[in-house]
């Protein structure tokens, strides 16, 4: 049985990558040096940005912050608020955008990554490296929407699911 996230992750890379399996399994499935938090948020790429948050705040009844522009990230942001957990609306910002890559293959929009705390991003960058997952970007940490550390790990490497790692 699954206990955790954490695990969950762990066994769904191994049924992408079962090589890798062996060897993520055989350690715990929490660190001594970090651990996973809560789900920060679930992403969601949007054609149509205004329109989205305007369902979520006039239909839903949801709490919608203002739309932030994130350039080092090529993407236009909005966080609906939840009493558990967040929904982040992402619109490209910029030709160059991962957001429209993902758009052009997904026209209507749709779940694009999901985001979980750690209590300390170095030490889960450092482990997630030894345990060969691949970290998209430059292979460190980049500051996130919230203006905390974040990194990003390959969906091939995580049972089909992009995942970000944020510092709590």
């Amino acid at each position: 049985m699954i206990k955790g996230i954490s695990e969950f992750l762990i066994r769904s890379a191994a049924l992408v990558r079962p090589m890798q399996s062996a060897r993520a399994l055989s350690g715990s499935s929490q660190s001594d040096v970090w651990k996973l938090g809560k789900l920060n948020h679930v992403a969601v790429a949007t054609p149509d940005l205004k329109a989205s948050a305007e369902m979520y705040k006039n239909v839903l009844g949801a709490k919608v912050s203002e739309v932030t522009e994130l350039p080092e990230h090529g993407v236009y942001t909005v966080f609906v608020e939840l009493p558990n957990s967040k929904i982040e609306l992402l619109h490209p910002l910029g030709k160059n955008s991962p957001i429209q890559g993902f758009l052009d293959k997904n026209k209507s929009g749709g779940i694009h990554h999901i985001c979980i705390e750690v209590d300390n991003i170095d030490a889960a960058l450092k482990s997630v490296k030894a345990k060969n997952l691949r970290v998209l970007g430059d292979g460190g940490t980049k500051i996130g929407a919230h203006g905390k550390p974040v990194v990003f790990l390959h969906p091939k490497d995580c049972g089909g699911v992009l995942v970000e790692l944020e510092q709590a």
